[in-house]
């Protein structure tokens, strides 16, 4: 059979308003992502890869969007948890007659990357639904929306060969054996009731300018859930962190790889778009690329758990990268290195419960951002200091960067929250300029980086007394966020990793007394600058942020505050989703997830304080901390 469902008119019937985020599990290949929300629908998919356009985006308009649901019709209580040490996630539905089990993830492992000698799909979302207890009756509903929703696609019937839907050059393929039929508008729906050890499988796959390759179903589909989790408890595995926080640290980690692109070494910020942080939608951004200052926060946290490979890869993949853009460094790439990310609107989507616009691109790549400089130059010294080698074209670029740096750090800039104003002198793009010729010396010190070291450490030198010129405010006491504002900034609270000031020093003290009188609210949590109209040229609602936050915990730690830090640090890990996943925000009062999801900068945060705590547990105790999280010297 060869059918075609038709386009119809009329909209898809309405299943289920995307709830918070706390409804949602992610799940990926390091290639993609999916979310997966606990009433067992799949709202949010992008092929073929993180900043690929949507196949599924029901999270940003029920209506529109498209999803691929199995869900009950009379849910009592829905639970989600992730299988222990892996990104498959498990979702319970329990009904009034029965409970039905789901098992969500995305293929990896020898039967998904071509180690078993067969022909492999780019991908392979998996889904298996079993009923545990009792009977369930359940709607599927298969509803692919290609690129945003902006056209209404052909879904062709291959017989036994499944459903078949075309985006482009993308050839999606449903191999399934649940009972569905053509529902009109572009959509497949089926309804059945299955007892107590009946089950139910799917299996989507997708290809790009290759052969579409369908993947069975049965004790075949078992194996590779099975395989996907042996390969996330592989990966785990080498997470160098026991102790009292272990599972949570683990759990952040396995959240960073998920937004790392395998083919690359690339860190997303996050794996959606315009999710909203506040009750309008001026601040809905696509943080779907690359951010350099993401990934070099990101690798040092691989870094410290002991994974090496995935700094050797962004090394790798930053030679590449900035190859159209040398000797300079944009703020944001693709995962493929591509700079050029303009931002549209997309009207035909309402956006995440209503609140748009929707944004596809990001503005940020047209911006001049001071601060990536330090960040790239910290993350390599990290690197080498651990026992990492950089070979004599690394060197050279890392060197080139060194010196853009010492060139234009006087020059103003957008700053690390990208401001939407005119560039100003934001007090940590100096900071970072500072920090960025200061591990470049180190560097030579080790490697013999083919710098000037004289000119770069009076370079240095004229840095920090800039700063402390024109950034300190004696009648506040601390430092402030630009020259001439007269308003604290969160990560001025860096001062203390970067070495710039000891935890002693009275400005460094001063600092962090005006973060916390201007920025602290709901328990110990910071804003990143004092919210208002004019802060940043946007306007809009912000919330707590949640890498801030756990700024925080660290400069408690750096000033022998260790039980605040550890209850403020708690207090943060009560704030994750029930799967163990952050947004960028909080929202003030509520404490509810805001923003883009999951997101890299909080979960490197996370990671980041437990290792502060780690090692301040370690050392009040002899070695006998309570909490344990060392660091892992690199060898290759």
């Amino acid at each position: 059979m060869n059918a075609t469902v038709e386009p119809a008119g009329a909209a898809p019937a309405r299943i289920r308003t995307p709830g918070p985020l706390d409804d949602y599990a992610a799940i990926g290949d390091c290639k993609s992502i999916a979310l997966v929300s606990r009433h067992g629908s799949i709202d949010w998919l992008c092929l073929p890869h993180f900043s690929g356009p949507s196949l599924f985006a029901a999270l940003l308009d029920d209506a529109q969007g498209g999803r691929f649901a199995i869900t009950p019709l009379d849910i009592v209580e829905a639970t989600q948890s992730y299988v222990t040490d892996s990104n498959v996630v498990v979702t319970r539905l329990r009904c009034r007659q029965g409970t039905l089990e789901i098992t969500d993830g995305m293929a990896l492992g020898p039967a998904s990357d071509g180690d078993s000698g067969e022909f492999v799909p780019a991908h392979e979302l998996f889904r298996s639904a079993r009923c545990i207890e009792g009977e369930v009756e359940i709607e599927s509903t298969w509803q692919p929306r290609p690129d945003y929703a902006r056209g209404v696609p052909r879904i062709a019937c291959r017989g036994r060969l499944g459903w078949q839907c075309r985006l482009g050059d993308v050839d999606v393929r449903l191999h399934t054996d649940l009972d569905l039929r053509a529902g009109g508008c572009a959509t497949l729906r089926g309804h059945e009731r299955l007892r107590a050890g009946e089950s139910r499988q799917a299996s989507l796959t997708s290809s790009e300018h290759d052969l579409a390759v369908l993947m069975p179903l049965g004790p075949a589909l078992e194996a590779r859930i099975a395989a996907t989790n042996a390969w996330w408890r592989a990966w785990c595995d080498k997470c160098a962190i026991a102790g009292r926080w272990r599972d949570v640290v683990r759990r952040s980690a396995l959240a960073l790889k998920l937004l790392t692109y395998c083919l690359s070494g690339a860190v997303v910020a996050a794996g959606t778009t315009s999710m909203p942080v506040g009750p309008d939608g001026r601040r809905n951004w696509d943080y779907r690329y690359c951010w350099l200052r993401d990934t070099s926060l990101a690798l040092r946290a691989f870094m410290d758990l002991g994974h090496v490979d995935e700094s050797r890869a962004f090394l790798a993949w930053l030679m590449h990268a900035t190859r159209l853009t040398r000797p300079r460094l944009q703020v944001v790439y693709d995962v493929f290195g591509e700079a050029h990310l303009p931002e549209r609107e997309l009207p035909r989507l309402a956006g995440f419960r209503g609140i748009g616009p929707v944004r596809i691109g990001n503005g940020a790549h047209e911006q001049e951002q001071l601060d990536v400089y330090g960040e790239l130059l910290v993350t390599a010294c990290d690197y080498v200091e651990r026992g990492g080698t950089l070979d004599p074209t690394e060197r050279q670029l890392l060197a080139g960067f060194a010196c853009i740096a010492q060139a234009e750090w006087r020059e103003p800039d957008q700053g690390i929250w990208e401001i939407r104003l005119a560039p100003r002198h934001n007090t940590h793009s100096k900071l970072m300029c500072w920090a960025a010729l200061d591990r470049a010396l180190r560097l030579h010190e080790r490697i013999g980086l083919p710098i000037d070291p004289a000119r770069l450490g009076a370079a240095r030198d004229e840095i920090r007394a800039d700063i402390d010129a024109h950034a300190f405010d004696a009648r506040l006491g601390g430092y402030v966020g630009w020259y001439g504002g007269d308003a604290a900034d969160a990560s001025l609270q860096l001062m203390l990793r970067l070495g710039f000031l000891g935890p002693d020093d009275p400005r460094m003290q001063g600092t962090i007394a005006l973060i916390e009188r201007q920025l602290e609210r709901d328990g110990g949590l910071l804003y990143r600058y004092p919210p208002g109209p004019g802060s940043d040229g946007v306007g809009g609602g912000e919330g707590l942020f949640a890498l801030c936050s756990f700024w925080r915990v660290e400069a408690l730690v750096a000033q022998g505050r260790l039980a605040e830090a550890e209850a403020l640090f708690e207090r943060l890990v009560a704030l994750r989703n029930p799967v163990g996943l952050y947004a960028e925000e909080f929202e003030a009062g509520t404490l509810a997830l805001r923003g883009n999801f999951p997101q890299a900068f909080s979960h490197v945060g996370l990671i980041a304080a437990a290792q502060a705590l780690g090692r301040a547990g370690r050392a009040g105790s002899g070695g006998q901390g309570r909490f344990e999280a060392p660091i892992t010297r690199v060898v290759r």
